[in-house]
This record gives C-alpha cells, structure tokens and sequence, in this order.
C-alpha cells in the first residue's frame, strides 16, 4: 500500500502481464484491495463502536491512515463522537426552571470540549496535526441542530417575541417616558435577560476554549506559509489598533467562528438581548428618579438616586460582558451611554430647572423657610451629579480590570471591549458641565449679589495712610480681618457642610474669582503711608491665611497672587526703582509693568 506512485503506475507495471489470481493492472489491484480494505474496517469500528469497546474501536481507527483512507477514517470517526455528544435532558427536567436552556447548552459544549481534549491527542498522532478540525466540524454540525432547536424553545417557551412587542408599545404609548407605564414587569425581563446572557455566555467560554485548546497545536514552523486567520469578527471594523499584532490561530478555529451556533447565538442577542437590556435599564433608572429620596445618612446629603442607578448600571454591564460577545458589547454599550445621558443627565438637569420654577415665596419667615429649602434641594442635586461622576468613572475602571473580561473574551478581543466600555466615560464630562452650570447658577442668584459691597462694606473707615499711633491702633483693632471673617462666614454659612467637597471648591472658586477682581480695583484707588503699606501687607496675608484654613483644597493663595505682588510693590524702599526691581526681582509677575508704576505712585 505504501509502494511509490511511479512504482504502482510507472511503464513497468504497464507492461506486466496478468495473472489468473489478478488479472487487473497493478493500479486497479491494489485500489480494489483498498477499497475492501476500507468496508471492512468501516464495518468493523462500526459494530466496535455500538458495542463501546473502546479497544477496538481505536485498533481499527488506527488502521484507516494506513491504507490511505484518512478522510473515510475521521468521518467514521466523526460518527462515533457525535453520538456522545447528543443531549438527552433528564426527563424530570422542566422547560420552565430559569436554568433549563442553560443547564442544556451546558452539557452539550462540556461534552464536546472533553471530546476535543481527550481525543485531540489521539487523532493527530494517527492523522497528522490539525486533523481534529474536520472532527469538530461534525461534532458543530450537531452542537448547530441542538441550538437551534434550544433557542427557538427558549424564545416560545418564555414568550419572547410578545415581550418584545409589549416593550415596544410600552415605548411608542409612553413617547420615551417611561413614568406610570406597568404593563410589563422589570423583574420578568430581568430574567430573560439572564437567560439570554448566560446562553450565550455558555457559547463564549467554549468559543475560547475552542480556541486556546487548537491553538495549542500551533508550533512556529519556517516552512509553514499558511496565512493567520482573522478572527476579527465584522463589527468591529478597524477598532483595533493599528500596532496590535495579529494573532495566529489555527485554521480550525475558523469552523466555530463560521457555524450556524454562533450565528444563532447573537442573533439572539441582537433580537432580544440588546433592545431588552436597553429598555429594562431605561425602566429600573426611571423608578430610581420616582423613588429617589433624600438619603440622611450621608454627608454631605445626596439622593438614593445614584447609589440605586449606578448598582444597576453595574449589574447591566457585568451581563452584558458575560454574554461574551464583542459586537454586542458594543452595541449595547452605545445605547446604555445614551439612556445615562437622556434619562439619567438630562432628568435631574430637568428637576435642577424646577427647584425655582414658579417659586414666589414672599419676604418673612415663610419666605425664607421656602429659599433655605428651595437651595437645598438644589445643593443635593447638585451632589448627585458629583457622585455620579465619581461613581461612573470607578465603574468604568473596576469594569475594565475586571476578570470578566479575560474570562469570556479572546485576548485579541479584549482590548476592543475595553475601549466600548471607556465610551462611557465621555458622560462625565455632559456630568461636569450640567453641574458646573447649576453651581454657577446658584452662585449667580444667591451670592454675587451680596458680594458687591463686601469688599467696600469690609474696608468701611479704614485707612492706611497711618502714623506709629495709627499703626498701633489698626493693629490692636485688627478691623479688616475681624470684618472679613464675619462677613464671609454669614455669607457661605450653610454651604461647606451641605456641598460635597468638588461642589464647594467650585463654588467657593466662583466667590473668590468674583471677589478678588473688584478687591484690586479698590485697593489702588487708596493712599498708602509707609506703615499703611506694612498694614495692607498683615491684612492681606491675614485674610489669605483664613481663607486657606477653611478649605482642604490649596490653591487659594494662587488666586491672590496679583493682590500680593501690589502689596510687594507698596512695601519698596522710597528710593528703590520700581521698574530696576520690577525687571531684576525674577519674581513671575501677573501685574504689568505700567500697572506696577501705577501701584508704586500710591505712596504718599
């Protein structure tokens, strides 16, 4: 059987006469011989394998290779496998257990993954290497009319197309408002959805098991001219980067990639999963904004809303990711940022707009209850907005470093999951702005008018064209520290302890910001005597060392800088040159240098 062809072929063997006992040319001899061979070895691992006489049954597929029937060899081969695969659920198992679908699809990949690792081995030491792929293209073709069978059982067994179409009335009566709309259950969803993850998550581990077991089989080898396969799947078009090496796997991996269970599996998940999760986190976030009530146990005072809506959010995502596909990773994830931005944003941005729509509160005791009120509610909004900043970018992050991500994702594939879920991150920014806005706002309406006569109300009789008795007497009275302190602490009062700490080190920014400009333009429209000069420098630094003590934060001083350099300036020698100093001091000057001439012609 194994004579060279242009032994069995060649002129010589043309040229023999035939014998009685072979009267056929050598060619045709020894094929008929094969081809006996052949029934008789089918026939044989046949009855071997009916009988589970594991004995046999390896003797005669050892045999097949030799007479050069590979192929016949791993179909017969194939045959036998594929009938220990077959799933037979138990009869006292019921379609309606939440575990049924995925209990089933369990057993069937389980079962052909220990195929493929107690046979693999077995099969390329007979057959060569890369052989076991013609093998679990057979036992696919069976693992293909199980699926299906198994989805379209799930999708009539848990009503999945009228879930659908009563989300999609629930969507089209309700006009993309979900309030007051019960006609169907978050929690029946919440199921299916489950469900549906777990199925296809079950696909996903042995997809990659598929792949990190045949990859295995893949040496480096220089005379090897076989081209990688791209196991990119289409929707992520070029959202992998550029420098990313491709990854060399093995031809056989394209046969899970290309069978009929995977396309089954997510078109499941794009006909059910992604609509469905989409709308069941519209729904729960809706319920978090109706329920949402002031959580006392916090400090500062938030909302339940963002614990509640963020602890969904989490939950969403973590099944999406288990679903162990990357197209609807980031199918999904697109929609999910676009509910966080439309029913989560925009709905306290909506609440922000009403906390003074329509208030009308008079002057007198009620009326200031109602603005005390009125502005807390506000603040409170406005941590939200804070703590859902914080909370989305920690998400985010611990989501990315999850082991979900190695664990149902091929590593060619994870980088691109990552990059769907760091989209997310792009609402902190709408966060930031909608609440920057709103502090703005409440500055705008409840301090900025105060702090129009602070500065003046503050320096009110103060002089600093002083003598030693003046000095002495400014110093002993202390006046503009004294004022200052009094008059901001009944400004902010109330403020530090509702805000959380970004919110009030905005605000307190914005007051600062607004004070400072008007401050500068008082102080150069006085006089300063020598000693006046040494008292505008112990005020100020006075002042700053207050307002530094009061925040955690320490960039306070930065914003007095122009305000120091003018008490620099005034404290000069009589006879030193303002502009030799102002060129040679090295000192990073904000004032200009007309306005430090300026500044100096103050002394009197």
């Amino acid at each position: 059987m194994a004579l060279p062809l242009d032994v069995v072929s060649g002129p010589f063997a043309e040229t023999a006469v035939p014998t009685p006992e072979s009267h056929l040319p050598p060619a045709q001899t020894l094929q008929a011989a094969r081809e006996q061979l052949l029934t008789v070895f089918r026939r044989e691992f046949e009855r071997a394998s009916r009988a589970r006489d594991a004995t046999a049954t390896s003797r005669f597929f050892k045999l097949f290779p030799a007479i050069g029937w590979e192929a016949e060899g791993l179909q017969a081969y194939a045959s036998f496998v594929v009938e220990l695969v077959k799933v037979r659920p138990p009869a006292s198992a019921k379609t309606s257990s939440p575990l049924y679908y995925i209990t089933a699809l369990t057993a069937l990949f389980e079962s052909i993954a220990l195929i493929v690792d107690q046979h693999q081995p077995v099969v390329e030491k007979y057959y060569g290497t890369g052989k076991m792929g013609l093998v679990l293209e057979r036992l696919l073709q069976e693992a293909d009319r199980v699926v299906k069978d198994l989805i379209e059982g799930w999708e009539e067994e848990r009503s999945m197309k009228r879930k659908l179409s009563d989300v999609s009335s629930v969507i089209h009566k309700a006009g993309g408002d979900l309030t007051d709309v019960d006609l169907v259950d978050p929690r029946e969803i919440d199921k299916v959805l489950s469900e549906a993850a777990g199925m296809s998550g079950r696909w996903g581990l042995f997809r990659k098991f598929m792949h990190e077991r045949l990859k295995e089989e893949m040496e480096p080898d220089d005379d090897d001219d076989e081209k990688p396969v791209d196991i990119a799947r289409p929707e992520q078009g070029d959202n992998q980067s550029n420098g990313e090496a491709q990854e060399v796997v093995p031809t056989g991996f394209r046969v899970v990639e290309d069978s009929q269970s995977r396309q089954l599996v997510e078109a499941m998940l794009s006909t059910y999963y992604t609509p469905l999760e989409v709308w069941y986190a519209r729904s729960v976030i809706d319920k978090a904004h109706r329920l949402s009530s002031q959580d006392l146990s916090q400090t500062p005072i938030t909302t339940t809303t963002p614990d509640d809506a963020f602890y969904i959010l989490k939950s969403v995502l973590s099944r999406m990711l288990s679903s162990a596909s990357v197209a609807t990773v980031q199918r999904t994830s697109e929609q999910l940022r676009d509910v966080m931005d439309k029913d989560y944003v925009r709905v306290i941005k909506q609440k922000l707009d009403n906390v003074y729509k329509g208030s009308s509160a008079g002057p007198g005791a009620r009326g200031d209850k109602a603005e005390r009120e009125n502005r807390q509610s506000f603040i409170i909004l406005l941590n939200d907005l804070d703590i859902s900043s914080s909370h989305m970018e920690r998400l985010v992050k611990e989501l990315s470093q999850s082991t979900l991500l190695p664990q149902h994702f091929l590593d060619s594939e994870v980088e691109s999951v990552r990059s769907s879920l760091n989209q997310l991150i792009n609402l902190v920014p709408k966060f930031r702005s909608t609440l920057r806005a709103g502090v703005e706002q409440l500055f705008n309406q409840l301090l900025r008018p105060k702090l129009r006569t602070f500065i003046p109300d503050v320096y009110k009789d103060v002089s600093y064209i002083l003598d030693d008795d003046g000095y002495s007497a400014a110093e002993l009275q202390d006046l503009v520290r004294k004022r200052f302190i009094k008059a901001w602490e009944g400004l902010i009062e109330g403020y530090k302890d509702t805000f959380t700490e970004s919110n009030y080190r905005l605000f307190f920014g914005l007051a600062l910001d607004v004070l400072v400009r008007p401050w500068e333009k008082f102080v150069v429209s006085l006089k300063f005597s020598e000693l006046g000069a040494i008292r505008f420098d112990h005020d100020l630094r006075a002042v700053v060392a207050y307002l530094s003590s009061q925040t955690v934060f320490g960039d306070i001083r930065d914003k007095f800088v122009r305000l120091q350099q003018i008490a620099t300036l005034l404290n000069l020698d009589s006879e030193e040159d303002v502009d030799e100093f102002y060129n040679g001091s090295g000192i990073a000057w904000q004032l200009s240098q007309q306005e430090a001439r300026a500044v100096a012609n103050l002394r009197v």
